[in-house]
């Protein structure tokens, strides 16, 4: 067990991801944790990640100096690593020269986080801040061109700090420096697997739980489903599911995943249709917040009055992931700000009364996956492509009408026929249809068209909190191109979306 104090970095996620790969359990926590609350994790070792603040701003980020007294291994990174010097005594001050990007590493020996480094690596910065003076007890132990102090080191007390990001790819040995630490300097052991976190999780939600009734409700996707299996293996049938259409799923979405839900889970579920009470509120709407504050109001009122009728219900599970978090609020109290409103995340209506259960909560999208296969989920459940919980009311860009989502709904169908046939389904994170709210002018039999534009998706990611767009043959491209011109009435251009995550989100609103 490793805990990450969260101080605001773009990188915070991964490290956990870093951490993870070596099969040793993380979890991030805010500055504000405090130090009884860290000891009661037991945690082998502590990582202060990096940030945006300057540690001697007046209002820079800082966790419980008591952590140093711990008698466990610290390893701070960048302005983690200031953070470590200012609280021991020693002075950061604004560097003479500033520092991004690859630089060359000099260790002063291959010991303790540089064994079989190597005296000279590759790394990546990002710093405009130096330290001038180190803590007692500490020594420099690798510097580069422009920084005296590249990393440290106080070998007594098993206190790392490092000024380069050793979590990303362009840092060439970063992943055999965390190894180091987590290995060598902590004395972790490489026990954390899926099959061990289903162990502890249906233990822990057996003894929260114990005899009270859950509901969850279940989309049909792969977080939902191993939320739902998860929890049914704690409880068995104190479980109810249950499933909401919305009128805003892709075509015969609604059919085929009641069929495969009742065929592969053993689970009480309740089907709910409530399309038509969506298709109205969501009428004339087009501000994609408003969207989500509608659908997800509408909801939780037909999710709220489905509940009511089981009695002596409890709790409430929800299949809510670390990066619908993150991008949903100030990652647990750092700097990150709001990127868009997550159904999952944002609390209860108090008169529901629920208490919570989110198994998943600090778990990323592909850990899920390697969840769902070792509980046994069946295969195209786990491998099914996100999907929004607001659906296509987000894919359709501007007002939501019938027609919209029907036209929309019928080039999705060809897209996704099509990117299975050539075996690229799950080669991708996510392929998706937008329909835009521009119509542009074609020529179909010799005559003049006045049609709307579609913009194909296609995305490479690991996690969803980074993404590629999805390098795609012409020849399929062309393929997909010319079946929705030709056969989906109301459409007369298809272009392709070219752009990464970031700047770009995957979803268009």
């Amino acid at each position: 067990m490793i805990v990450i104090i969260d101080f605001g970095s773009q990188f915070n996620q991964l490290i956990a991801r870093r951490v993870r790969e070596c099969r040793v359990y993380c979890q991030i926590e805010p500055p504000t944790v405090t130090v009884e609350e860290i000891r009661s994790l037991a945690p082998e070792g502590i990582i202060l990640s990096g940030g945006p603040a300057s540690i001697y701003e007046e209002k820079s980020p800082r966790v419980n100096p008591g952590i140093f007294d711990l008698g466990i291994p610290v390893l701070g990174i960048c302005y983690g690593m200031h953070f470590m010097v200012d609280a021991l005594g020693g002075k950061v001050k604004k560097a003479e020269k500033r520092e991004y990007g690859f630089a060359a590493l000099s260790a002063k020996a291959e010991k303790d986080l540089f064994t079989g480094i190597g005296k000279e690596t590759v790394t990546w910065m990002s710093h405009g801040d130096s330290i001038e003076s180190l803590p007692k007890g500490f020594s420099i132990t690798a510097t580069t061109a422009n920084t005296p102090v590249a990393a440290m080191a106080n070998h007594q007390k098993r206190f790392y700090g490092v000024q380069f990001h050793p979590e990303v790819e362009h840092t060439v040995k970063g992943r055999k420096i965390i190894r180091n630490f987590l290995f060598d300097i902590c004395g972790c052991k490489a026990s954390w697997t899926m099959k061990s976190f289903a162990r502890d999780t249906i233990s822990q939600i057996r003894e929260t739980v114990g005899d009270k009734k859950v509901i969850l409700g279940l989309s049909g996707g792969v977080d939902s489903s191993v939320t739902a299996l998860l929890i049914h293996r704690a409880i068995g049938k104190h479980l109810t599911c249950i499933f909401v259409d919305n009128g805003l799923l892709r075509k015969y979405e609604a059919a085929q995943l009641k069929l495969k839900l009742k065929s592969h889970l053993d689970i009480n579920i309740r089907f709910v249709n409530a399309a038509s009470r969506f298709i109205k509120a969501l009428s004339g709407v087009s501000d994609p917040e408003r969207k989500r504050k509608i659908i997800g109001k509408i909801f939780m009122d037909v999710f709220e009055a489905e509940a009511m009728k089981i009695k002596d219900a409890d709790f409430l599970a929800q299949g809510t992931l670390y990066p619908d978090i993150i991008e949903s609020q100030s990652a647990f109290g750092g700097p990150t700000s709001v990127i868009k409103s997550h159904h999952n995340v944002g609390g209860l209506p108090k008169k529901m009364k629920l208490k919570l259960v989110e198994p998943l909560k600090y778990l990323f999208k592909d850990e899920v996956r390697k969840l769902g296969k070792a509980l046994g989920l069946d295969e195209d459940l786990v491998w099914r492509q996100p999907f929004p919980g607001p659906g296509l009311a987000i894919r359709v860009i501007g007002e939501i009408t019938k027609k919209r989502l029907d036209v929309l709904r019928n080039v999705d169908a060809v897209l996704q026929e099509e990117i299975r046939a050539a075996g690229y389904y799950r080669k991708l994170w996510q392929s998706f249809a937008v329909l835009l709210p521009i119509k542009s002018v074609g020529i179909m039999g010799d005559g003049r068209t006045y049609e709307n534009i579609v913009a194909i998706r296609a995305v490479t990611s690991k996690d969803a909190m980074t993404a590629d767009w999805a390098k795609l043959p012409h020849k399929l491209l062309g393929t997909i191109s010319n079946r929705i011109i030709n056969e989906v009435r109301g459409v007369n251009r298809v272009v392709y979306d070219i752009s990464s995550k970031p700047p770009s989100t995957i979803e268009w609103e």
